[in-house]
């Protein structure tokens, strides 16, 4: 068996590393969205043309970078959302919601501070974890049934 894996969150850290190097061994393909922050808050712009209004500038951007997000998220099997410490990242909490409503396995990771801001989300989630190798764990077991340790 093999998992289509989408990641989808924060930026700031290097969580999906963690987990592309965890799983170099399954049988896993990764997709995630943009993640150089300053070319997704400007592609709309840079390939559709100059907006003077901030809003039509993240607009523009936000359009574009649907297009993958859409994509990325509805040809996963797997669908892991990353809410990390900084910022208040709705676009995560959209992409969880996405993902949910379209009946893909969702897996959550965020800190213990998160657990009550994140409540609902964890609740449409199959799992929450905590760590990027849990997430790798997770998707360890169910390709092979292979608890850790």
């Amino acid at each position: 068996m093999t998992l289509k894996v989408y990641l989808s969150g924060e930026i700031h850290s290097d969580w999906r590393e963690q987990i592309l190097e965890g799983a170099a061994s399954l049988d896993v393909t990764f997709n995630s969205p943009i993640t150089h922050h300053q070319s997704s808050d400007d592609c709309g712009v840079r390939i559709l043309g100059a907006e003077s209004d901030k809003y039509w500038h993240d607009h523009k951007g936000a359009m574009v970078n649907a297009i993958r997000t859409r994509k990325g998220i509805s040809d996963a099997d797997v669908v892991v959302v990353r809410f990390g410490d900084k910022y208040k990242q709705w676009n995560a909490a959209f992409d969880a919601g996405f993902a949910a409503a379209l009946g893909k396995s969702l897996i959550v990771l965020h800190g213990p501070d998160h657990q009550h801001a994140l409540k609902e989300v964890d609740a449409a989630a199959l799992a929450v974890a905590e760590e990027p190798a849990q997430v790798v764990e997770i998707l360890r077991y169910v390709l092979s049934g292979e608890l850790p340790g």
